[in-house]
């Protein structure tokens, strides 16, 4: 796993001073679930590729509704008109998906793209997932392609990244609300750069506050679980259930609710194990795969509950998605009833 961190943060390396010095290849491959970073790097290199007065006629963009691998060569084959490059955009092509024939073509085009073109495969909804049974298509593409991963950011990243574009609308922000604001958002840098739009904008004081964050600032459905959660653990069923109800008025479907309380719920659980066993949030990080602030959070609620407590909630989950989707109850009660037993069992 490190090694293939080291090579991913390599070709982001490569594929930055590529776009700087303006010395591009013939074909990227993008792809990652960091999709703002994608986006704008993307964008980067559009603007590199098609600067000029005839931007439309050089760019050539395919989806899997348009895709027709013979204009795709045909695109590839092009000349440029009054600019240097063309680029062949090809958008959530799942190129190991393709039939035999298709691979072939698509290998061939790879073996021989033109100086005056580059080539690039974006993958946004589809995951890029290579198949390494298509050897002579991973090959290929290993051998002409550059294949860079846009991923999740660090915590200290994520940091940086957030004051500096407070900075660039006039505001500053601590280290401690820049954790707060990528918690509530879900680590989206999408979404925080829409959201600090707003924050700059909404705040009154020199630096973005937790208030001005909770006034503003939408949660995700994980990060108002976590409030329910913490609710419960600290004895306050009636904030608990207040927040589920808010979230039943924003029409969020009850399965999804339950699967984000059973979530944490198993969290805890994690976090409790670890814990009775000397292990702390980095572990959590790992085990769950979560960020440093909620793997805190966590590890915090966890230290106010017992081990049985943690066993019966996952049950009591567990009982409650058995209920939404075996008998004709109202699934809003049912959660409603789980907040309750959850509660119960927290007391006792």
């Amino acid at each position: 796993m490190a090694k293939k961190t080291a090579a991913n943060d390599d070709a982001l390396r490569q594929f930055k001073e590529e776009l700087k010095s303006g010395e591009l290849g013939r074909c990227y491959l993008l792809y990652g679930e960091e999709d703002y970073l994608r986006g704008a790097y993307l964008e980067r290199l559009r603007k590199k590729l098609l600067s000029g007065p005839a931007e439309e006629f050089n760019h050539h963009r395919f989806t899997p509704e348009t895709l027709d691998w013979n204009t795709v060569t045909d695109a590839v084959e092009a000349m440029p008109m009054m600019a240097e490059r063309t680029m062949v955009e090809l958008d959530d092509v799942d190129l190991f998906k393709e039939p035999e024939a298709a691979r072939e073509k698509l290998t061939a085009i790879l073996e021989d793209i033109p100086d005056y073109c580059c080539l690039v495969f974006v993958y946004d909804t589809v995951e890029y997932s290579p198949d390494k049974r298509l050897k002579k298509l991973c090959a290929a593409l290993e051998k002409n392609a550059l294949a860079v991963a846009f991923r999740r950011q660090s915590a200290s990243e994520i940091r940086s990244w957030i004051r500096r574009h407070a900075m660039a609308g006039g505001k500053d922000i601590d280290p401690r609300a820049c954790d707060y604001l990528a918690f509530l958002t879900g680590g989206s840098m999408t979404a925080m750069n829409s959201e600090l739009l707003k924050l700059t904008s909404y705040a009154s004081g020199s630096a973005i506050t937790k208030a001005d964050i909770d006034a503003v600032v939408e949660p995700t459905l994980d990060a108002v679980t976590f409030d329910i959660s913490n609710a419960l653990v600290d004895g306050d069923f009636e904030r608990a259930l207040a927040k589920l109800r808010d979230l039943f008025k924003m029409q969020e479907e009850p399965v999804l609710i339950l699967g984000a309380v059973a979530g944490q719920m198993r969290r805890i659980r994690c976090a409790r194990v670890l814990m009775d066993h000397g292990k702390g949030a980095d572990d959590l990080m790992k085990l769950c795969s979560m960020g440093d602030y909620p793997a805190r959070l966590t590890m915090g609620a966890a230290r106010k509950l017992s081990a049985a407590f943690c066993d019966r909630a996952v049950l009591l989950c567990l009982e409650t998605d058995r209920g939404m989707k075996s008998s004709y109850d109202d699934p809003q009660r049912l959660l409603e009833l789980l907040l309750v037993r959850l509660a119960q069992e927290a007391k006792a």
